[in-house]
């Protein structure tokens, strides 16, 4: 039997949001946004389907000539709706596939950073971080929306949505420069990830967790279970859409790559 690792990227995509409903829908520059985050994946990757429990998402895709997949519209997060679509796509979990859960709402994500956390592999599971550098200032550090992460011999130890790691005897306004000067930087978690499939049906059986609990991030579940969630590095900013002033935001920065 072929050792030969197969790849396939799940695009979770609901339509119920709280604070942008129907966002995968929105258009951006002529196109919705999943049909933008469909393509910039099929740049990556043969295999790409989107996992909705939404039929105006699942007729759009089709109408754009995607694949798509329907879904009980129970999940409690994405990636247990990417294992469902992986179990529709294949029947049965395969000791050779990936899976790749790319965010439904991430349009402006680059298949050079699909290819890196295809780098990662074999592992269990694999995340990207991307460096804070003194041009995000201190609001982004301490944005307790963006979660950080402690990366040690490429992997990851810890999310957090606090400051990690505390930098003793150092005022908080310098940190970010002690960060650089010392060549240590704070990471940002890139919510990308990538799952051998065998993992990924175990992961998905996991009850919460403290941790998980305690910080509303469920990589932490993983970690607390003993998985090794491997980290690749990238330096490109997306933007990420989660309210109608990042729509904005991304229609602005289209245009710029345009002219």
């Amino acid at each position: 039997m072929s050792n030969e690792l197969h790849f396939i990227a799940i695009i979770p995509a609901r339509y119920a949001s709280t604070r942008f409903p129907g966002k995968p829908l929105a258009m951006l520059g002529g196109k919705t946004v999943i049909e933008h985050v469909y393509r910039q994946a099929r740049q990556a990757l043969t295999d790409v389907a989107v996992a909705t429990d939404d039929s105006r998402i699942f007729d759009c895709v089709r109408a754009f000539g995607g694949e798509a997949v329907m879904t009980r519209n129970d999940h409690p997060c994405g990636t247990n709706r990417c294992f469902e679509a992986y179990q529709t796509l294949r029947g049965d979990v395969r000791p050779n596939d990936v899976v790749i859960n790319i965010q439904g709402d991430e349009p402006f994500i680059r298949p050079e950073q699909i290819k890196l956390l295809m780098s990662c592999f074999p592992t269990d599971i694999a995340t990207l971080v991307k460096p804070f550098t003194e041009e995000d200032g201190q609001d982004a550090l301490h944005n307790p929306n963006s979660p950080k992460v402690v990366v040690g011999d490429g992997r990851a130890l810890y999310f957090s949505r606090s400051v990690i790691p505390y930098l003793r005897g150092i005022d908080e306004s310098a940190w970010l420069a002690e960060s650089v000067r010392r060549g240590t930087p704070f990471y940002k978690h890139i919510g990308l990830y990538a799952y051998s499939a065998p993992v990924l049906r175990d992961i998905v059986r996991l009850p919460e967790s403290p941790l998980e609990k305690a910080e509303s991030l469920e990589q932490l579940r993983w970690l607390e279970a003993g998985y090794t969630i491997r980290v690749a590095q990238t330096n490109i900013q997306t933007i990420g859409i989660d309210t109608p002033d990042d729509l904005l935001r991304a229609e602005e920065a289209l245009t710029a790559t345009i002219r």
